[in-house]
């Protein structure tokens, strides 16, 4: 018999809902899902959607309910993002059911470029196309949705060549890591300052068939050997201002004539990454913006 729930939805801008959605991970509400629960009930206005996460019913309380408020009112203020102001969260009763798993009975794949998104026990049927990457997207880490990770994940799928070393810095879930090596990387070394992300991105590269190509580690740029450079492609979905901090650290560790891909910058911070870029000596080729979100990709010249 399965136990009563409460879900908690959040009615967020699409291009932030990663961000939501790592922000109501906390305590006991682990498992995220995306979209309205149900055709009956309320759309989402354009641009919007909702973010939902469920807690047994037991867990459920003043205290979590204020925390989860709180940690949504200073949303706004800690990512800069005026648009994230004013957050609430709905709670809802649901009746007995296994919450954590009943989305797998809708799911379809994920698609980006020639990536196919699945939950890692999907019985559906692929395109002769499509490279299976698969990723749990019950949790909070790197679910494929986001516009950044969409727009990095377009760039492995058209930069990555077999025998490449990429570096892969703020991976998170490992998934472009794991992206890269399903595209035949030799190597693909992922870096994240969160302990709480490694053994996401170790059970991905298993589960992907990659883990002898891929190496995590926990740490900034201070985790990277001094001998640890010529990466033939370098990738950094990480916030405006890191990149603009380490565009040249990031520069030193390219070998000549590979590729970049810098993502998660919102659009207002634009020239600040135009400018560092610059100053690292990267030639910029491309600028692609979603929503918010601007993308830079290039080549360290040769």
């Amino acid at each position: 018999m399965h136990p009563a729930w409460t879900e908690i939805s959040v009615l967020a801008p699409l291009e932030w809902h990663e961000l939501v959605a790592e922000t109501l991970a906390l305590g006991p509400c682990t498992s995220v899902a995306f979209g309205r629960a149900s055709l009956a009930s309320e759309p989402a206005p354009p641009g919007w959607d909702w973010v939902r996460t469920f807690v047994i019913e037991g867990q459920d309380g003043p205290e979590l309910r204020e925390r989860v408020a709180g940690e949504l009112r200073s949303l706004a203020e800690r990512s800069g993002a005026p648009e994230l102001a004013g957050l609430a969260p709905r709670f809802r009763r649901l009746p007995p059911e296994d919450y954590a798993n009943s989305w797998r009975k809708s799911w379809k794949a994920l698609r980006v470029a020639h990536f196919a998104i699945t939950p890692y026990d999907w019985r559906g049927r692929l395109r002769p196309s499509d490279r299976q990457l698969l990723l749990e997207p019950g949790g909070a880490f790197g679910t494929g949705r986001h516009a950044t990770t969409r727009a990095c994940l377009a760039a492995v799928a058209r930069e990555v060549r077999p025998g490449q070393r990429i570096l892969d810095a703020g991976t998170g879930s490992g998934i472009l890591c794991v992206a890269a090596a399903l595209c035949g990387a030799e190597h693909a070394l992922g870096f994240d300052i969160d302990p709480a992300a490694l053994p996401y991105a170790l059970e991905l590269a298993e589960r992907n068939g990659v883990s002898a190509r891929c190496e995590f580690r926990v740490g900034g740029f201070e985790c990277l050997r001094e001998h640890e450079r010529g990466f033939d492609g370098v990738l950094a979905n990480i916030f405006a201002d890191l990149i603009a901090q380490y565009a040249g650290e990031l520069a030193a560790r390219m070998a000549p004539g590979a590729w970049f891909a810098f993502s998660g910058c919102v659009d207002a911070k634009r020239p600040l990454v135009l400018d560092a870029l610059a100053g690292a000596g990267l030639e910029l080729a491309s600028l692609r913006t979603r929503g918010r979100w601007d993308t830079f990709c290039g080549r360290r010249p040769r």
